[in-house]
């Protein structure tokens, strides 16, 4: 796959089928920024309690570094795997959700789908801290107004 996708969809159980859309090359670097902004948002929730693991922030790192086209989509899948790993080893659960966030965020360069369960495990952290709605709000507001529809169909946002 090339290292900047031209079109990718996002559907999932809480977006039908029918509601698929296809997002073109700025609208996938978008929504993979903002993934990257959810992951970072949370990522004190690991970070605080790995200090010595780098994993989660490398994954933030490497789709920021694909969006400029610094990296390769591979190296950027690559570093998701990885914070997922340490997600698998942490045994707090607000930092597994974080690095997840974090694997996600990165997995968002080879599919932007991704940008929704970056989002969400962010929501799982705070949820973790007794702050999900207002990380959910903080989301919902660094999302590009035209996207917000697309990725929260029910929200009021």
């Amino acid at each position: 796959m090339h290292k900047h996708a031209t079109a990718q969809k996002i559907g999932s159980p809480a977006m039908p089928a029918k509601q698929a859309r296809h997002f073109d090359e700025q609208e996938h670097k978008l929504l993979a920024i903002w993934a990257a902004d959810c992951a970072e948002h949370v990522l004190t929730f690991f970070e605080g309690m790995y200090p010595e693991d780098d994993r989660p922030r490398k994954a933030i790192e490497a789709v920021r570094a694909w969006e400029r086209g610094d990296l390769p989509m591979v190296d950027a899948r690559k570093a998701a795997f990885a914070a997922h790993a340490a997600a698998r080893t942490a045994s707090n659960a607000a930092a597994q959700a974080a690095a997840r966030a974090a694997g996600h965020a990165a997995a968002t360069a080879h599919v932007v789908d991704h940008a929704r369960h970056a989002a969400a495990y962010a929501v799982k952290a705070a949820e973790i801290n007794n702050s999900a709605s207002a990380e959910s709000d903080w989301q919902v507001q660094r999302l590009p107004e035209r996207l917000r529809t697309v990725l929260f169909p029910t929200s009021r946002h």
